[in-house]
C-alpha cells in the first residue's frame, strides 16, 4: 500500500506545531498509527551537552544510535549542506496509517495551511500552492472552492483528514 502523507503548513508562529500536536491526538485516539516528520530551518539537536551520544558525535560519528527498551533514535550528522530529500526521510519510516508532515511548504503532497492573524506573516500559501487543499485559521477566511476550518476545531479537520486521505475505511 502506498504511504500516505499530509502536510501542515503555513508561516512561523501560526500554529503548525500546536495542530500537528493535536491532529496527531485525536487521529491516534480514533485508532490510527501516526508517524510524523519536523522540517527544521535551523541548526538543532536532539541530544544535550555530555551525554555520551554527544560525545560520540564530537568524537567524529557520522551516525549514533541511542536505544532503550521504550525508544531508539538515529542521529546522522550531515556532511556540509546536504539536507536529505523528504522522500528519502518517509523511506525511513515503519508502517503506519498516516505520515503528518509540519513544513516542508514547497513539496508536492496534500497540505493543510494554518493561519493565525497575530502572526502577521507573509500571504496566503494557497494562492501559488495547488496541492494546499484546506484552510485552518482563527479568523473568517474567503478561499472559494477550499474548506476552511476553525484553528481550534481539530475534530473537523481530522474528519477533513480522515476522508481526504480515505482512512475512513481502515477498521478500527
Amino acid at each position: 500500500m502506498k504511504q500516505r502523507v499530509f502536510g501542515i503548513t503555513g508561516w512561523k508562529n501560526s500554529g503548525k506545531t500546536t495542530m500537528t500536536t493535536r491532529l496527531v491526538a485525536e487521529l491516534t485516539r480514533r485508532g490510527y498509527r501516526l508517524a510524523t516528520v519536523k522540517h527544521a530551518h535551523h541548526d538543532f539537536d536532539i541530544d544535550h551537552e555530555n551525554t555520551d551520544s554527544w560525545r560520540h558525535r564530537k568524537a567524529g560519528a557520522g551516525e549514533v544510535a541511542v536505544v532503550s527498551s521504550r525508544r531508539w533514535a538515529l542521529i546522522h550528522e550531515l556532511a556540509e549542506a546536504a539536507e536529505p530529500d523528504l522522500g528519502d526521510i518517509l523511506q525511513k519510516f515503519g508502517p503506519c496509517d498516516l505520515v503528518l508532515v509540519e513544513g516542508y511548504k514547497r513539496e508536492g503532497h496534500d497540505k493543510l495551511e494554518v493561519r493565525r492573524e497575530q502572526s502577521g506573516k507573509g500571504g496566503r500559501l494557497s494562492a501559488a500552492d495547488p496541492h494546499i487543499v484546506a484552510i485552518a485559521s482563527d479568523r473568517s477566511e474567503d478561499e472559494g472552492s477550499l474548506p476552511v476550518f476553525h484553528l481550534d476545531d481539530s475534530g473537523a479537520i481530522a474528519d477533513f483528514i480522515e476522508k481526504h486521505m480515505g482512512l475512513e475505511d481502515k477498521k478500527r
